[in-house]
């Protein structure tokens, strides 16, 4: 399946609690009537710290990241795109967000995600991606795919998902090139806590990691993420 990433900015008047309480017991519940929704997820930010890797940071700075999945672009696509439900959504989004960009991805599961109940006890974090200039896509897909085998020898990653990016919205609705939106993959990282994502990244195998990373990584952008599963 494809997912539909959001990479949201709240309005600068919204505190980040008042921001994230209606995300999830407004906009949330509203978005999830999208039809052929296969499942919503919300990340709200919590932390804009590299933690753990010595790497330059570009300079998006989000407070959170929606994930909804469709069998195909073409649902996504659908599903926001006329009646009732897109306007609703516009106008609600209008309300509360400053910006929204919007990515769509395939997604690759390298670690499996555990099931909801013990993935609440773990520490996520996202961090967006951005190739080296001299690189291809199709370079970054193949150096990210070896990169995936080292990270599953980095102790205490719990999960790991790459997300490659397909497309791309500056603005919603509105396709754009990757000059105006240069993210090339979306990382969903899983660990026990703050404790194991330093000791994972400090370890023999994340030095190895983060050493093959600047072959052919630019930028990488982390954040801490708290996660709500909407449907």
């Amino acid at each position: 399946m494809n997912v539909r990433m959001g990479l949201i900015r709240k309005k600068t008047d919204w505190s980040a609690e008042d921001f994230r309480s209606y995300w999830r017991d407004r906009h949330g519940p509203l978005a999830a009537y999208a039809p052929g929704l296969r499942g919503y997820w919300q990340n709200a930010v919590t932390e804009r710290l590299q933690r753990g890797i010595d790497f330059a940071r570009g300079p998006w700075d989000f407070d959170g990241f929606s994930q909804l999945w469709f069998d195909d672009v073409e649902h996504a696509d659908q599903a926001f795109k006329d009646g009732k439900l897109a306007a609703d959504l516009i106008a609600d989004e209008r309300h509360f967000l400053g910006s929204l960009h919007i990515v769509t991805a395939e997604q690759r599961v390298v670690i499996e995600v555990p099931q909801p109940q013990a993935r609440a006890r773990l520490l996520k974090r996202i961090s967006t991606l951005k190739r080296r200039p001299e690189l291809s896509e199709d370079d970054f897909r193949r150096e990210w795919k070896i990169h995936g085998d080292l990270v599953r020898k980095m102790p205490g990653v719990g999960a790991y998902r790459q997300n490659v990016v397909v497309a791309r919205e500056l603005v919603k609705g509105e396709p754009c090139g990757y000059e105006d939106l240069p993210i090339d993959g979306v990382v969903e990282l899983w660990f026990e806590n703050a404790d194991t994502l330093q000791a994972a990244f400090s370890s023999r195998a994340g030095q190895t990691t983060m050493a093959h990373a600047k072959t052919f990584l630019d930028e990488i952008t982390a954040f801490l993420v708290q996660e709500h599963r909407v449907a």
